[in-house]
């Protein structure tokens, strides 16, 4: 290869510099704050009615007592015990005594570190939109997808197309895609799900057969369909985040395929999302006067009630705390990375080759979200960067997904491979267990895309993940890796 050589201006930050800066006085990017860790057993989950839940016959609230539900009974027995069609689901968590439930507010703002706010999403584990009906405003947008990014849960319930309850123009499909689309962190699908704009009358949905999968197969009972009444689907996009998949389907509609998912399942950074696509499932029938209700949370053609639970379970990283058959086999929900986004500003726990850095993020080459990176190569010259992280994977985990956010940047052109990025399992005497995939200059593309690999098969062993960026002599080539995780269940 010849021809003028494109290096990118780098800055090298290493544990020399930040003790330097510490000197100096000079303030270094902080850590991205993440949701906070529950002090007890007890999952913390906040239910939304800012966004018009109770408009027109809707009632999709635990309690008409908001914030706090226990105020209208602190010891509910049955889903009347609390006034609201999702009292059956509060009351459900509330009975077993490993959660603690929370409203917010109508007139209310969605928030993500704001201190001052008790209702603030850092202070909960899990966030539930049930069919919202007012497009979140573009600071609410962000505050969810930093949520989710740093490791919270959030619940999607959608409704049909066209189900404008309070007619300001946007109805629940259109303010979910909205905010996967347009959040200020993340606008390229990051969820890896849109929306169908469909009103599907009658179905019974069925759930995949012959899977371990924690929201399938959870502590309050194995899920078998869910019923659809008057509701939508979703266009899942694998190619846009390959952790997404479709738990129940349409009927006439193949599993292995992309159209026709009522129920699906992703993540995003550290965090976990579900989504579904009806609110008649999680109806109890019950609520305040005046209110046409259904009662979709009994109805026998589903399992709807073992669904949402299941589904709260694995958002809020709760194993075990229901009172059916099942469970995930002691494995404890969690994010093993340490150091996802490289915002501490130096590698550990990461190592790192002498040359690889963990860059500030730049106009040339800035981070994916936050303000670091990982930046591996980049110097058109004959040169290998490897940066690598050692974790466990508990045995008793039925499910270990590996991603991260990779942006590749070439002087190269053409198709052919001159520089490379090797991901690869390795153990711990060195020898490649796997090598999970191998990108080249030729994957070059102008933003991140986010890589997502299977692990369950190293449940139970401890495995170092190792990026290898090769170059050859000429024409940089940057292989820039972000948020990385490690989500087990």
């Amino acid at each position: 290869m010849t021809g003028p050589r494109t290096t990118p201006r780098r800055r090298t930050l290493g544990a020399a510099t930040v003790l330097a800066a510490a000197l100096a006085g000079t303030v270094l990017p902080a850590t991205a704050t993440p949701a906070a860790a529950a002090t007890t057993t007890r999952h913390r989950v906040l239910f939304d009615n800012s966004k018009a839940e109770t408009a027109g016959n809707a009632d999709w609230i635990i309690s008409t007592s908001q914030p706090d539900p226990l105020a209208q009974n602190p010891s509910p027995g049955s889903e009347t015990s609390w006034t609201g069609a999702l009292s059956s689901w509060g009351v459900a968590l509330q009975k077993t005594g490993a959660y603690s439930l929370k409203t917010l507010p109508s007139g209310s703002t969605i928030t993500y570190g704001n201190t001052s706010n008790a209702l603030d999403l850092s202070n909960f584990d899990t966030f539930v939109l049930p069919e919202p009906n007012i497009r979140l405003s573009s600071a609410e947008k962000t505050a969810v997808m930093k949520f989710v990014q740093n490791g919270g849960g959030l619940f999607l319930i959608s409704d049909h197309n066209q189900s404008d309850r309070n007619n300001d123009g946007y109805d629940s499909p259109a303010v979910i895609n909205d905010l996967m689309t347009s959040n200020g962190v993340d606008n390229t699908d990051p969820f890896g799900f849109s929306v169908d704009l469909l009103n599907i009358t009658t179905d019974n949905p069925r759930a995949v057969t012959g899977t371990a999968d924690p929201v399938l197969n959870g502590s309050f009972g194995t899920v078998t369909g869910s019923i659809l009444r008057n509701g939508t689907t979703f266009t899942l996009k694998p190619a846009d985040n390959p952790a997404v998949k479709g738990l129940l389907w349409r009927t006439g509609y193949s599993s292995s395929g992309t159209t026709g998912a009522f129920f699906a399942t992703s993540t995003f950074g550290s965090g976990r999302v579900a989504v579904w696509g009806d609110s008649s499932p999680v109806d109890d029938g019950t609520g305040q006067s005046g209110n046409t209700l259904y009662d979709g949370w009994n109805d026998p053609a589903g399992t709807d009630a073992a669904l949402a639970l299941n589904a709260t379970e694995w958002l809020s990283g709760a194993s075990g705390t229901g009172t059916g058959g099942g469970g995930t086999g002691g494995c404890t929900a969690a994010q093993l990375i340490g150091n996802p986004g490289f915002e501490t500003g130096t590698a550990a726990p990461w190592t790192a080759s002498s040359t690889a850095i963990v860059s500030s993020s730049s106009s040339s080459e800035p981070a994916r979200t936050g303000s670091w990176d990982a930046w591996l190569d980049g110097y058109g010259s004959a040169t290998t960067d490897t940066l690598a992280q050692t974790v466990s994977v508990p045995a008793g985990c039925t499910s270990a997904s590996f991603s991260f956010g990779l942006h590749v940047d070439t002087a190269e052109t053409g198709s052919t491979a001159y520089d490379t990025l090797k991901v690869q399992v390795v153990n711990g005497s060195g020898t490649v267990l796997s090598t999970l995939a191998t990108y080249s200059n030729a994957n070059a593309a102008s933003g991140y895309t986010v890589r997502s690999f299977d692990l369950s098969a190293y449940a139970g062993q401890t495995v170092t993940l190792r990026f290898t960026g090769t170059e050859d002599s000429s024409l940089q080539t940057s292989f820039v890796v972000d948020d990385a995780a490690l989500n087990v269940g």
